[in-house]
């Protein structure tokens, strides 16, 4: 190893050993209980078979989706996915292919095997990584990458680390020309625009639900406190108008919690409840989506989407190109940075505070669905990544 790479090997180690009382508290919580002994302890996250595949890294559930319109132009080669978060892992077990978590970064040298090339999407940069595999004589490339505007100081002022870092990338692949001028604030070379490779995905239901004979609602990847918000503004405009809604928290482990949640609205206002786990129909005037999977499905019958995850400052917003496509009219809060490319692209969108919901709700008669007009060519991308 180089000398500032065993620096930080060294410095991962001590983090770790630092953190173990930590990561062995988290592994026992619902969230983490397989993420962390995989990715911490190596528990069931064998290396790969082989040396010779295409490994794409990617973080979560949504990156995860947006890989399919990529294997599918790779369905002749050998496919290795690693992601950090277990919905992540879910949604790649979809896909042909040998699937695993990505170890914490001290076991990257003695874990990580050679590939061809290995894709690296979003934000996702892992000095040991890149490092390693680059040693190796792996190809790295960076797909759909982005630094936010909310992120973009932070890099800055590690622009020695994260230039040493990206040195390892042979081509980065930007979402948009503010992410390239980004990258090569950091030292970045090699650097194309060719927008969010979400915008290639198709976007289907599973099944088909029947419409309820009034106006539906749902709030989608919602996240803590914009239930509540929600919730409120329902309230309010069932005073107005007759009117259904449909819950569906981002994560599964906070089911319980925000059915007791809107329990005690149900309770307040007179309004009846039900889970979509146990009835599947949409008759109550408030239904809790207790169920993974079934988002496109509800909004392929919803009128009204709130779509979640930018009404708080932390999490960056969700895709809207799921409601968008199905007709949706959109109401969104106003911290959506991670998602900024792909709302460049929808049109017809309302950006809320969270107390402003329900007079966006009121709006909503007046405004036409939101809807989507763009697409992109992934063909020079997959010839990249075959031919180098």
């Amino acid at each position: 190893m180089k000398p500032f790479t065993l620096l930080y090997f060294i410095l991962s180690v001590v983090l770790y050993v630092a953190a173990l009382p930590l990561l062995v508290y988290l592994s026992f919580k619902q969230k983490y209980k397989e993420s962390i002994p995989s990715r911490f302890f190596l528990f069931n996250n064998s290396r790969f078979e082989s040396s010779d595949g295409i490994w794409f890294h990617v973080c979560s559930l949504g990156e995860a989706r947006a890989l399919k319109p990529i294997l599918e132009l790779l369905h002749n080669q050998e496919i290795k996915i690693t992601t950090i978060t277990h919905t992540g892992q879910a949604e790649a077990k979809k896909y042909d292919g040998e699937v695993r978590y990505l170890p914490f970064e001290m076991f990257i040298p003695f874990w990580a095997k050679k590939q061809k090339v290995l894709i690296v999407l979003e934000a996702e940069f892992w000095f040991m990584l890149f490092t390693v595999l680059r040693a190796k004589g792996t190809r790295i490339i960076l797909l759909n990458a982005r630094i936010s505007e909310k992120s973009a100081k932070k890099y800055l002022q590690f622009a020695w680390f994260y230039k040493r870092l990206l040195a390892h990338v042979e081509v980065i692949y930007a979402q948009s020309e503010a992410d390239k001028n980004r990258f090569i604030a950091l030292g970045a070379r090699n650097i194309e625009v060719i927008g969010n490779i979400k915008l290639a995905g198709e976007i289907n239901k599973t099944k088909d639900y029947e419409k309820p004979d009034v106006e539906l609602i749902v709030a989608g990847s919602t996240h803590p406190t914009e239930e509540e918000s929600v919730l409120k503004s329902f309230v309010e405009y069932r005073k107005q108008s007759d009117a259904k809604l449909v819950v569906v928290p981002r994560h599964p482990e906070r089911f319980e919690s925000i059915y007791e949640l809107m329990q005690t609205y149900a309770n307040k206002n007179d309004l009846s409840l039900s889970r979509f786990s146990q009835e599947k129909e949409f008759k109550a005037d408030m239904i809790l989506v207790d169920a993974m999977g079934e988002l496109n499905n509800i909004y392929a019958i919803s009128d009204i989407a709130i779509l979640g995850g930018a009404f708080n400052p932390d999490v960056g917003g969700h895709n809207p190109l799921e409601p968008a496509h199905f007709g949706c009219k959109i109401i969104t809060g106003k911290h959506f940075f991670h998602q900024r490319e792909l709302f460049k692209y929808v049109h017809h969108v309302q950006y809320v505070e969270p107390d402003e919901i329900h007079k966006a709700l009121m709006a909503c008669k007046n405004l036409p669905q939101s809807m989507v007009e763009e697409k992109i060519n992934l063909e020079p991308v997959i010839k990249k990544i075959i031919e180098g």
